[in-house]
């Protein structure tokens, strides 16, 4: 591909270089740059975004993967829109939820794609993944007020990650990685976290959506499910939320007292959806209201 511009896109917390990039034709392309040690990571995610694609999930297509000399580079279809988590929430009550039952819908399509015969046992890795949050959380010279709660829930149900089947994951599924086209279309982007899980975890991520619009969240459960939302999905929600919350804070400290804050008042939020972690139903979830 002959590129004659390159403008660099700074939003979001990726470690590769993003640019919009225009080829001799006036045709627009994201262009995605990495270091060359993640050459192996970055060809697997190209193949499966490409394994994505053919299931018709509407997305920055894969256009093209190899090496540059800034390192190894692949090249995805640009979409002119608008983020979603701007959009959305100033749209109707009717429309914030439609949009967010299509992302339910397109979620499920994702995890259709099963995980390899090969993957770890789930309940003997996430089992893993909460202790050393919990100790990392101990370490951690900062706390949330209510804290133990999310500690108290997540070791009371453990035993419901056993069995739990595993399928591909998108790794980041929120508003935040959408964007809406010119045409009210609604597109996936950023898989570039994707792995293999227990389907149902991939809504850790949830709470961000819910800030933003807890229509469009409600949406997105119910699209799922085709609004037939099983009473264990608010159980292990709970966990996989709670998990997700105990490592916010010391993931933030890095990134400043502005990212720390952020990470301390949505741990507040998700307090009071669940009542402390006594309910597993959240406030925000609105079946059918609309």
């Amino acid at each position: 591909m002959n590129i004659v511009n390159r403008k660099p896109i700074l939003k979001g917390w990726s470690a590769d270089k993003k640019y919009c990039i225009t080829d001799e034709k006036g045709k627009r392309f994201l262009l995605r740059v990495s270091d060359i040690a993640q050459y192996d990571a970055k060809q697997a995610e190209f193949v499966m975004m490409q394994r994505v694609a053919s299931l018709g999930v509407p997305m920055c297509l894969p256009v093209e993967f190899g090496t540059c000399d800034e390192g190894v580079y692949s090249i995805q279809s640009w979409i002119d829109g608008e983020s979603a988590e701007d959009l959305i929430p100033l749209l109707s009550s009717e429309k914030q939820y439609d949009y967010g039952f299509e992302a339910g819908q397109i979620l499920r399509r994702i995890h259709s794609i099963p995980a390899p015969d090969s993957q770890e046992d789930w309940a003997a890795r996430f089992n893993r993944k909460i202790d050393t949050k919990i100790r990392n959380y101990s370490e951690c010279p900062i706390k949330y007020p209510k804290g133990q709660a999310f500690i108290d829930y997540i070791n009371a149900n453990r035993h419901l990650l056993n069995g739990r089947p595993q399928t591909y994951q998108h790794g980041d599924y929120h508003i935040g990685n959408m964007l809406v086209d010119r045409n009210g279309k609604l597109y996936i982007i950023d898989f570039n976290r994707n792995d293999y899980g227990d389907p149902w975890e991939e809504f850790n991520r949830i709470v961000w959506c819910a800030q933003r619009s807890a229509l469009f969240a409600s949406g997105i459960v119910d699209g799922y499910f085709c609004s037939d939302v099983p009473a264990e999905f608010w159980k292990l929600l709970a966990l996989y939320i709670s998990s997700n919350t105990l490592s916010s804070v010391y993931w933030a400290i890095p990134y400043g007292k502005s990212e720390v804050k952020t990470m301390l008042d949505q741990a507040e939020d998700v307090l009071a959806w669940y009542d402390n972690m006594t309910n597993t139903i959240p406030t925000w979830y609105t079946h059918d209201t609309v």
